[in-house]
Order: structure tokens, then sequence, then C-alpha cells
């Protein structure tokens, strides 16, 4: 029995390390709260392109050399997340960070499966009707497969549950009605509007958690179902399957 009482407790394994590749709008700034808050990861780096001062407890600041990712040295990381929406040019911090864009996807993945990842999450706009033409047509030609070659243990993507809207390929008809429907916006149920991104920030945190190993895409359906209950519900039904 004195033994017994002697023998250490059980040492409880590592959290594992996050970086995070565009903290940036309303979806990326909901995103780093909840991880960087949530207790799951020992600590986050944010990658950025100038040196700026974070908030958050456990989240520093990694300052990249270039805008191309094939030339930074590895960093040391366990797991990442990816997302593509500009910073909100008001917001000075998000200003200074670096926000990837669609065609250095494999150059950013090869650069974090170097650094040591294994689990990646590539999250898309949970508004990509309100991106810029370009953004917009670089996600449509996202090469996920060039991503998935690199053999990440688990690689996790979200889509966003909207389609882009080409407002300035309407003819004038056509934008006076949307315009008119727009003025009525309160008046949609709440099951039929967006997505938001608090909701799209739970279901990504569940699914890091959740996931096993290999490659899970959850559909637009899928994001659309976690935005109107339970995220984390909707997470584990998707990733059973």
């Amino acid at each position: 029995m004195l033994q017994g009482a002697r023998r250490a407790p059980p040492v409880a394994p590592p959290k594992p390390r996050l970086i995070v590749a565009g903290a940036t709008g309303v979806l990326g700034n909901e995103v780093l709260n909840r991880l960087a808050g949530g207790g799951a990861f020992s600590d986050t780096q944010v990658l950025a392109r100038e040196p700026i001062t974070v908030g958050l407890r456990g989240v520093s600041v990694a300052v990249v050399p270039s805008d191309d990712p094939s030339e930074w040295p590895p960093s040391q990381a366990d797991a990442a997340v990816v997302m593509f929406e500009p910073a909100r040019l008001f917001y000075d911090r998000e200003r200074a960070l670096w926000t990837p864009v669609p065609d250095r996807l494999p150059a950013l993945a090869a650069w974090l499966r170097r650094s040591g990842v294994a689990s990646l999450a590539v999250v898309l706009p949970h508004l990509q009707g309100r991106l810029p033409e370009a953004l917009k047509h670089g996600l449509a030609n996202l090469d996920e497969q060039a991503v998935a070659a690199l053999h990440f243990d688990r690689l996790l993507v979200l889509r966003s549950p909207q389609k882009p809207v080409d407002v300035a390929g309407a003819n004038f008809p056509e934008r006076v009605a949307r315009f008119m429907l727009s003025v009525f916006k309160y008046m949609v149920p709440a099951s039929e509007q967006p997505v938001r991104a608090a909701k799209v920030a739970q279901l990504l945190a569940a699914s890091l958690e959740l996931a096993p190993p290999g490659i899970h895409v959850a559909a637009p359906e899928t994001v659309w179902r976690a935005g109107q209950g339970d995220a984390r519900a909707v997470a584990a039904s998707w990733l059973a399957r």
C-alpha cells in the first residue's frame, strides 16, 4: 500500500501544437478564438507578415519571411488550419496577418508537412458571395488533390454552404430584383439565413477533435446542418460514415 502511495501519478499526453494561416475576417476571428480558447492545443501560432501583439492567451505570432511558403524554414506543429477570407481593412491586426491565396495552398501544405503537421483542416469562406472575383476564381480551382497527395494523417475540407452570386454579370432587372429582395432579408426565417461564422468554427473544432485518420470532406449540406443545430452532433454523424 505504501508502495502504491509513492507511485507517481500518470502523466497526461502533451497537447498538440497548432498553426493557423489566414486568421482574418469574421470566420478567422471566430475560429482563432474557439480553437485557442478551447484548451485542446498547448499553443497556437498565427502566421503574419509583421510582428503584432495578440491579446489571446496561448497565441503567438510567427512572421513569415516571404509570400512563398516553399522558401520558408520549417516550424514545429502537430495540426494546422488554413482559411482564405480577406482581412478586414479597418482592423490593423488583420492587415498585418498573412492570408494565403488559393494557388499557394499546395506549397503551404508542403511546408506544413515539413513542419511536422499531421492534421490539416482547409476551411473555405462561409460567405463566398462577398469575396473578390479573383479569390472566388481561385477557390473554384483549389488543388485539393495536390494537398491529399502529401499524405497527412487527417485532412479535413469544409466547403461553404453558399454558392457565389454573380451580381456583376446580371442584367439590370435581375440586379433590381436582388436589391428588392435584400430589403426584406430580415423577414427570412432563421433556418434559411446564411450559416453564421460561429457555427462553422464550432463544426471545425469538433471535427479536429473527432476525426479519425483519412480524408474527410464536409459537403455544403453538412456545414448547413451544423449551422441549424448541434454542430458537434453533426460532426460526429458526418465523420462516422
